[in-house]
């Protein structure tokens, strides 16, 4: 009899956790309704229409934890995994509620990635190509707790539009299962755990997206973008210390390449214009592909297919060949797609206003386009990157970047 392939012990924790998610997200939105932590729309940044609960990691937490208790068994580090990534979460609950101070946040995520250091998950060595595995010695704390917390803040920093990081983090997820398959060597093993781990993850990805797909009625909050965190960097290292695998980080560091670089320049963009890493601005990518007049929609699908080409080939380090030419192609198609649906949206739209006569001002140059209408102000302002959505027309306005000037950047380059 034939044996089942590997990827089939992904399937089960895939449904628990998914279902799971799934089922308690709604009790996540009304508890988030009771305790006030609601998204609230304001008149800069997040101009969806409505408060919006903003507490869907507790959800997600909760499917990943069943499935992982139930199908993880035989993975050493599975408790380990649930208490840190659990703690977390409830720290970062209480910020999406209270709002609490970025340096505080930055702190809990230090102390994830030091308390994962001392239950076992950390980074012991580094596999160089040409020389091998390169023990790390004492430095091995702080690359465990710079990986740790720099996957939180890049998976926080992405969950600024509809469905982008629960997608994206499914996708890497899933990248994650594939490259263990075809190392595992018996029934048990470390990958096995990653297989298994991954499945959860992946589960709970796609069941928070039923809410979360734009429109979306719900966001995950800090409390779910540094779970997912915490959670995909832990399972890339698992293992490590007892098999040379120390490609299992690059792997996924290749597949959230995206991600990884829109944060490294948001931390550069911001340090450039003056003010903290932490002041939240409307120039990560996803807010310059709205702004460029793409839907909620095309800049998740955007986000998807980027990261789909960037995780093929990834994957081509471990031996997946024969079907990545495919399926890098199909995703970049669909890419090309996008962008060219919406640079026929975009000229169709510019068209007629470059048709009528242009107006002159005082100077005798032509007037501006006119912008698209503002909405009122309606509540306060919300925090630095948490997952609340704004309206594309928002980010027409070059004054929503730093340093703006208030003109349409559409019509003079990108903001600054």
């Amino acid at each position: 009899m034939t044996a089942a392939p590997a990827w089939v012990s992904a399937v089960p924790p895939f449904l628990v956790g998914g279902a799971v998610c799934a089922a308690a997200v709604p009790a996540s939105m009304w508890l988030a309704r009771r305790l006030g932590a609601m998204a609230k729309p304001d008149a800069e940044r997040h101009l969806h229409q409505r408060p919006t609960p903003r507490l869907g990691g507790l959800a997600m937490l909760l499917g990943f934890a069943v499935a992982v208790a139930v199908f993880g068994g035989g993975i050493e580090s599975r408790w380990p995994l649930l208490a840190v990534s659990g703690g977390l979460t409830l720290v970062m609950l209480v910020d999406d509620i209270v709002d609490l101070p970025w340096w505080l946040k930055l702190a809990a995520g230090l102390g994830s990635g030091v308390a994962f250091y001392l239950l076992g998950v950390n980074i012991p060595f580094v596999d160089l190509p040409l020389i091998g595995p390169v023990s790390l010695g004492l430095a091995a704390l702080p690359v465990t707790v710079l990986w740790i917390t720099g996957m939180e803040v890049s998976i926080n920093f992405l969950d600024g539009a509809d469905g982008v990081a629960a997608g994206v983090v499914g996708i890497v997820a899933m990248v994650a299962m594939l490259a263990s398959v075809n190392r595992i060597t018996h029934p048990g093993d470390v990958y096995s755990g990653v297989v298994v781990l991954s499945g959860a993850l992946m589960g709970v990805c796609a069941g928070f997206l039923l809410f979360n797909l734009p429109p979306a009625r719900t966001f995950m909050g800090d409390t779910g973008s540094n779970f997912l965190g915490a959670v995909l960097a832990a399972i890339t290292i698992v293992g490590i210390a007892k098999i040379a695998a120390a490609l299992s980080v690059l792997v996924p560091l290749i597949a959230l390449g995206l991600p990884i670089s829109d944060t490294a320049w948001a931390i550069v963009r911001r340090r450039r214009a003056g003010v903290s890493p932490a002041t939240p601005d409307a120039g990560h990518l996803h807010h310059r592909l709205q702004a460029r007049g793409m839907t909620p929609l095309e800049t998740a699908l955007t986000f998807y297919l980027a990261t789909g080409i960037l995780g093929c080939l990834a994957l081509a380090i471990f031996g997946h060949r024969t079907i990545l030419d495919v399926a890098i192609a199909l995703c970049a198609v669909g890419l090309a797609g996008i962008f060219w649906r919406n640079r026929r949206r975009l000229r169709s739209r510019i068209a007629p206003l470059a048709d009528e006569p242009a107006e002159t001002g005082a100077t005798g140059r032509p007037a501006p386009l006119p912008l698209p209408a503002r909405p009122a102000p309606r509540g306060r302002a919300g925090d630095a990157e948490r997952g609340e959505r704004s309206h594309p027309g928002d980010y027409l306005h070059r004054g929503s970047a730093p340093g703006g000037d208030g003109r349409p950047w559409w019509g003079s380059g990108p903001p600054r």
